[in-house]
């Protein structure tokens, strides 16, 4: 296939629209913890609840969505996710009590749960087969973008309104909007009629009887990372340590867009990486990094350290996230991935919301400076990170990366591609 062919209209309009929609949330992302904690004077714990609870929303809205996506057709479920994200930033830009931004944030989260399965079966639906690796990760360079100039534009704005801070989170929601109105350019591809299916038999009793479509494999897998997924709270708690370290609200977005730097940057490297090791080892990488990360921001006093430790944790999200969705995709079958993914992603943010709780909580009981919770989840990194590497063997079977080129169930290139900007809870 020569040309520019897999750069479509769709790829291009879709691409856009993440861009617009990342620069909005990250632009307002770093802000939150200020406005939580300081204008509206919550205490920590409620910082990991609101985030919690708007990343288990998204999580379980987002496998529904796009089994009912399916049916129904894709455009529809992408413009009301963007129009939902953009009124939840509404609420949190006019909100004066914190169940106002909680509320904000939930609102936000559903749309992207309703949009983000939708918009992914979209581009597929766009693009050749043979060009679907590289149209994910142009889409993925493009949203990940807008996670590096939304915070930016943070600064801007608050500059440009004397530091005001709930004056800034208007901001947001101008690119917001203008991400929901360039739905309105997508084209939704016409789609063969389904063949009829054939009736599911279920029981033990022949070849052809189905149980589950997610194998055991699958399940022990998803298991062990959604208990991984415990020890990781939002980065929301993060910024408000870099805060309580003496720093100011310029400096805390410096530190989040840095983070967010060395995210994009390393994300392709790492998924690369996964083709000559195993992705336990690989993962298990990700988790010193979040241990470094983490055990240093919660031992530290301050100074230049905690960029190099913002950094450092980067290396985190870009080696897991899409490594953790290529990891389960390798291990059930292809018809079934949408399905397993839904319960990956929706588990993991339940997994999320338990630990902005029991961090925030331990934040709020403990000194007030985060040391307690940063030190055990670090602690804990560690232990994982220990863990995978000894039963790297028994979690890579069925499909992980690292064996032969033959090997059955591998996932494919464009498995990892997710497009949002990945760590858990942004």
């Amino acid at each position: 296939m020569g040309g520019r062919r897999w750069l479509t209209r769709n790829l291009v309009v879709l691409t856009l629209v993440s861009f617009t929609q990342d620069a909005a949330s990250e632009l307002l992302f770093p802000l939150l913890p200020l406005l939580l904690t300081g204008v509206l004077a919550a205490p920590p714990v409620v910082v990991g609840v609101v985030e919690g609870l708007a990343d288990a929303t998204s999580g379980v809205t987002r496998y529904v969505a796009g089994r009912w996506s399916d049916r129904r057709g894709r455009r529809a479920f992408i413009g009301a996710g963007y129009g939902l994200a953009a009124l939840g930033k509404v609420l949190v830009a006019a909100a004066g009590a914190w169940p106002v931004v909680l509320a904000g944030r939930v609102v936000d989260r559903f749309g992207k749960g309703v949009r983000s399965a939708p918009r992914d079966a979209l581009i597929a639906d766009s693009v050749p087969p043979e060009s679907l690796g590289r149209a994910f990760g142009f889409h993925r360079a493009g949203d990940t973008l807008g996670a590096v100039v939304g915070p930016l534009l943070g600064l801007w704005a608050l500059s440009a309104v004397d530091g005001d801070l709930q004056a800034a989170l208007w901001w947001a929601v101008v690119p917001a909007t203008v991400s929901a109105l360039l739905v309105l350019l997508v084209r939704e591809p016409r789609r063969a009629a389904p063949s009829p299916a054939a009736p599911v038999r279920r029981g033990t009793g022949s070849r052809g009887a189905v149980r589950s479509p997610l194998p055991r494999q699958f399940r022990l897998v998803t298991a062990v990372l959604v208990a991984i997924a415990v020890l990781n709270f939002s980065d929301a708690l993060v910024l408000l340590r870099v805060m309580d370290l003496g720093f100011s609200t310029t400096q805390v977005v410096w530190a989040y867009v840095l983070f967010n730097t060395v995210y994009a940057l390393g994300s392709y490297p790492a998924g690369a990486l996964t083709d000559r090791w195993s992705r336990p080892l690989v993962y298990a990488a990700g988790l010193v990094a979040f241990a470094v990360g983490y055990l240093g921001l919660g031992l530290v006093d301050g100074g230049p350290a905690v960029f190099v430790l913002m950094a450092v944790y980067g290396l985190f999200p870009a080696l897991t996230d899409g490594v953790g969705k290529a990891w389960v995709s390798a291990l059930v079958p292809e018809a079934h991935r949408g399905r397993a993914q839904g319960v990956f992603q929706g588990l993991g943010s339940g997994a999320v919301l338990l630990a902005g709780t029991w961090a925030g909580l331990l934040w709020t009981a403990g000194p007030g400076d985060g040391v307690v919770p940063l030190v055990l989840s670090g602690c804990g990194a560690l232990l994982a990170a220990a863990l995978l590497v000894a039963a790297r063997h028994r979690l890579s079977a069925g499909g992980a990366a690292g064996g032969s080129a033959g090997q059955p169930g591998r996932a494919p290139a464009h498995g990892a591609a997710d497009g949002e900007a990945g760590v858990v809870g942004q």
